[in-house]
């Protein structure tokens, strides 16, 4: 297919004519279509339906150590709940704390005791006189939001297939003492599915941060969360932790896994992994905030999903799902946009999302557009701090929610609504 900067304006406004009446067409149905967010689709929920019948009223409801999880007790989780989430990480049980139903709220529970409390004895950060985060973008909005919400301030710092770019991240933590923290979604990072490189993790692990109080807000959402089988196809990750240990920088660093996708994304049980001292600091705020958290949902997920080989399996049949609805959007993208020179798009091997990169000044066109014939994208600039893409171009697209017939109907509305507005931007440039 011809580049569209190549035709002439006489060819592009006749194949504007030509697309419009296929998009007035496809208004005039009236569909309902959602790709807004990382949602497991109706097929991937079933998977997990067992687990509802390995805990009932016959049950014995006591652990693997006769906790009666019935009742009170144990505010940092059951053991074997730590066990199957570390490993879901390669982590050490001993340094983990188990929460509730989303790691969204330990991180935000982090930062707001960071603002009133302090860091293990530091200044509280809402007293001091400025607060900034680093912010890989285009990255996860939820993060984005917590450190909005507290008044943060947002740094952005560019992601590249490695990772964030290492170079600015050392400078600024080792240049600016308010400088507190970074959000990292490492493995199949939101929204583009890069795996941060070995090299990236390691200096991670090396950070010079001029703050004491400075933390890695390590979010691995997606650790197990591969498209693959095929291990040679699944991307791999360093132990965060470990490597901080070697290089003496056990403190610097929060560890956050969830089964939010693996099983029920609204009934999951999630984990904080950190140092002693982190610990410590967590547990002496959680034994006031809460006697303990749902121990039923815990022995739950380590009934049905047992071990480390029993999530493999589990996420084998998820992987094999999702990737029907990947390749379902990669092949429409392909038929359409190659050669056009409009649009570029990742391939990630695991994870939710599929980044798509506009011309510049097109993206919020493009999401308006297709609002209008039915089809949801998550708002076009949502993958940065404030919202604000700077060359309005990156648009999430989040494949797995709809089912595969309705997939196939966003995808024809997308591209259409990318070459129309495509069209537009470069017949105004010249």
């Amino acid at each position: 297919m011809e580049a569209y900067q190549h035709m002439k304006k006489e060819e592009l406004l006749a194949l504007k004519e030509r697309l419009t009446v296929q998009f007035e067409d496809i208004r005039a149905r009236g569909l309902s279509l959602d790709m807004s967010r990382g949602k497991p689709g109706k097929e991937q929920l079933a998977l997990s339906m067992e687990m509802l019948d390995v805990v009932n009223s016959s049950s014995d409801m006591d652990n693997d150590t006769g906790v009666d999880t019935r009742n009170y007790g144990l505010v940092d989780g059951l053991p074997e709940a730590k066990r199957l989430l570390a490993e879901m990480v390669g982590t050490d049980p001993d340094q983990a704390i188990v929460y509730g139903n989303a790691s969204l709220n330990i991180m935000f529970d982090a930062v707001s005791r960071s603002m009133t409390h302090g860091v293990m004895g530091s200044t509280p950060w809402a007293k001091l006189d400025k607060v900034r985060f680093l912010c890989p973008t285009p990255g996860y909005d939820r993060h984005f939001s917590i450190t909005e919400y507290f008044g943060i301030e947002m740094i952005p710092v560019e992601m590249t297939e490695d990772g964030p770019d290492m170079d600015v991240v050392e400078r600024l933590v080792r240049e600016d003492e308010a400088v507190k923290g970074i959000w990292c979604v490492p493995k199949y990072s939101n929204p583009q599915g890069y795996t941060y490189s070995e090299e990236t993790v390691k200096r991670f692990a090396s950070l010079e941060p001029k703050a004491k109080d400075f933390r890695i807000f390590w979010d691995n959402a997606y650790a197990v969360h591969h498209l693959y089988a095929d291990e040679d196809k699944q991307d791999q990750l360093p132990d965060i932790l470990s490597l901080c240990r070697e290089t003496g920088k056990e403190d610097m660093v929060y560890e956050f896994v969830s089964t939010s996708k693996v099983t029920f994304p609204g009934s999951g049980i999630c984990m904080v992994a950190a140092s002693e001292g982190n610990r410590r600091d967590f547990l002496q705020h959680l034994k006031i905030q809460t006697i303990g958290h749902d121990k039923i949902n815990q022995l739950r997920h380590t009934r049905f999903l047992k071990d480390m080989d029993g999530i493999k399996e589990h996420m084998k049949k998820q992987g094999e799902l999702t990737l029907i609805k990947f390749k379902a959007v990669w092949g429409e993208l392909e038929r359409e946009l190659n050669g056009l020179k409009i649009g570029t798009w990742t391939y990630p091997r695991g994870g939710y999302f599929i980044s798509f990169e506009a011309l510049d000044g097109c993206a919020k066109k493009i999401v308006a557009k297709a609002k209008e014939a039915g089809l949801v994208l998550t708002p076009a600039g949502a993958s940065f701090p404030l919202g604000k893409d700077p060359k309005d171009s990156n648009i999430r697209i989040a494949p797995t929610y709809p089912s595969l017939e309705e997939l196939e109907e966003a995808g024809k509305l997308f591209v259409l609504c990318v070459k129309l507005v495509s069209i537009d931007k470069i017949l105004e440039d010249r």
